[in-house]
């Protein structure tokens, strides 16, 4: 396997992405001046595919893209697929995170459930009809501010109870190994390496 090229710019997710995926080298596509692909699918699966193909078209190699959310129970599923831009196209971690908590402001404790959702997908090539599709799925619930300063996007927010702490409480390697892109992306080098593929 040569390098490998991620269908992302988002440099949160190159690093924790390249810390599990040691084999290979992943070379994100904005080195190949690609623009990030137009997210038009309504489910994670379907934007995954689209930012693979596109990242596989245009740097001739293969590609890894994820398409990652929260869902949360009290919102009906929302953010969702559009999780990074809740807040509107362009807005920040910070605006995002706002908008959330407004969101459930009054919504008491044990009506806070959510789980993060991650679907990675690998594609040889941008014609390959045959991706290799990998999910991961992490549970907790929402709090009603913000604590600790690691990870990135609804981190800060995100209640882990087995671990009495939120997701931007934990360090690198502990969220490495119990968040849903962990493990989505575990699931996914397996896949490629069982032959899968």
């Amino acid at each position: 396997m040569h390098d490998i090229v991620l269908a992302s710019g988002n440099l949160g997710k190159i690093k924790e992405i390249q810390a599990l995926l040691t084999d290979y080298l992943l070379v994100p596509q904005s080195v190949f001046n690609v623009a990030e692909v137009e997210e038009t699918g309504s489910t994670f699966v379907e934007n995954a595919i689209l930012k693979a193909r596109n990242a596989a078209l245009h740097c001739n190699l293969p590609a890894i893209a994820d398409d990652s959310g929260l869902v949360v129970d009290a919102l009906n599923g929302a953010p969702g697929v559009i999780s990074a831009r809740y807040a509107g196209i362009g807005s920040s971690d910070q605006q995002n995170l706002e908008k959330l908590l407004q969101e459930l402001a009054g919504v008491p404790e044990q009506q806070r459930s959510a789980r993060f959702i991650c679907v990675m997908v690998f594609m040889k090539h941008a014609d390959d009809p045959f991706p290799v599709i990998a999910q991961g799925v992490w549970e907790g619930r929402i709090l009603d501010h913000a604590s600790g300063t690691n990870g990135f996007g609804y981190d800060p927010v995100f209640w882990v109870p087995e671990q009495n702490c939120t997701s931007a409480e934990l360090s690198a390697a502990a969220k490495n190994s119990l968040s849903h892109r962990g493990q989505a992306l575990r699931l996914l080098t397996a896949l490629i390496k069982s032959g899968a593929s």
